[in-house]
């Protein structure tokens, strides 16, 4: 079978590592690299042995498909483009700045009946994979994902840049509709919030609490999950996987810890995790997430199946993105309509009330994502 022919738009970061991991694959020939600046395009595109071009219009009717690594702000305007012109589709995320500029190319994807496939690639990574099955009906998910500033994606915040990995994760397990949330975030080194933390309140009872930074000097992925019968941790850094499965007396209700023996208790504390809350490590095989997502959009786009992160998740994640940022900008930090408010928390210097400087800048942060 011919490699499928494919271009990827956008040479910033995640543009050089698509282009570099396409190169690779046999059932991909990686046409040309487009991005408008120069020495970005033509970098990567040598790195990845290819042609560079300066607009990716030049490549309708050259190429069967597209990787889309152009920052947020342009997603939709090229998706839309492209779709049009019946071009499948692997678009970083977000999918789009906005809900609705996601929904119109989740409709035209349809419309045109080809692929639209997110790159939320924490759902590639074997760690997940491997307590797939033990995770099933969470009632209580953690999440926490921080790392140092990059000075990259300076063009949404923290919650369409970092959490929205794990919201997308969140989503895909409860499987139920977001009907509560409570958020608060910061502001730090620019006009979006670059900490925040959100506790989301599912239909089927379900209750996650995400929270996520680009301003820490620890670098952190991690993700526990609580389920009727067990719970599973996730490390999704260093693809790791841990399961705990409680034994049948402590899921019956039987084991009382309330009225054990001084003895008794001495000998449960040094074997809590080995005969009662029974914890075992899930092997699971290292793999290069982004590669594993080129060759599921490689496969759905020549079998017409379905990626394992369609446009709609992907919708659905920037919807409940958008929930987080309104709950944000409601905070009141000094309980006052008049005082900070939104990511607004630093510095804490006299403001006055009803400052049209303030009222702008919330204005447009919040319209930017």
């Amino acid at each position: 079978m011919k490699p499928l022919r494919v271009a990827v738009i956008g040479a910033g970061h995640l543009g050089r590592i698509h282009a570099r991991l396409a190169a690779g694959l046999d059932d991909i020939e990686l046409v040309a690299v487009a991005d408008p600046v120069e020495a970005a395009r033509n970098s990567v595109a040598q790195e990845a042995n290819t042609r560079s071009v300066a607009d990716y219009r030049e490549l309708v009717g050259e190429i069967e498909a597209a990787i889309v690594a152009t920052p947020t702000t342009y997603h939709h305007a090229v998706g839309m483009e492209l779709l049009g012109c019946g071009i499948p589709l692997l678009v970083e995320k977000p999918l789009a700045l906005t809900a609705a500029e996601a929904t119109d190319l989740v409709t035209l994807a349809r419309q045109k009946g080809v692929t639209l496939q997110v790159g939320h690639v924490e759902r590639f990574n074997p760690a997940l994979t491997a307590v797939a099955a033990d995770v099933r009906d969470p009632k209580y998910i953690e999440a926490h994902r921080t790392s140092g500033y990059t000075f990259r994606s300076t063009d949404i915040g923290v919650v369409m840049d970092i959490m929205i990995h794990d919201l997308d994760v969140v989503l895909s397990l409860a499987k139920s509709e977001v009907i509560e949330v409570q958020a608060l975030g910061i502001s730090v080194l620019g006009g979006h919030e670059d900490m925040a933390t959100a506790r989301l309140t599912f239909a089927s009872g379900c209750v996650a609490q995400i929270s996520a930074s680009r301003v820490s000097f620890q670098q952190r992925r991690t993700m526990s999950i609580f389920t009727s019968r067990g719970s599973a941790s996730i490390n999704f850094a260093t693809h790791e996987a841990t399961v705990v499965k409680p034994t049948d007396e402590v899921l019956r209700r039987e084991f009382r810890a309330d009225q054990l023996t001084a003895e008794e208790r001495a000998y449960w504390k040094e074997h809590v995790f080995d005969q009662l809350l029974v914890r075992t490590s899930r092997d699971s095989t290292p793999v290069n997430a982004i590669q594993e997502e080129q060759r599921d959009f490689v496969n759905a786009v020549r079998t017409g199946a379905a990626p394992r992160v369609e446009g709609a998740a992907g919708r659905d994640a920037i919807a409940v993105a958008e929930m987080i940022l309104e709950r944000i900008e409601e905070h009141a930090w000094d309980g006052t309509a008049g005082g900070r408010h939104g990511a607004l928390a630093m510095p804490a210097l006299p403001i006055i009330a009803g400052s049209t400087l303030v009222a702008d800048d919330r204005t447009e942060r919040r319209r930017a994502g």
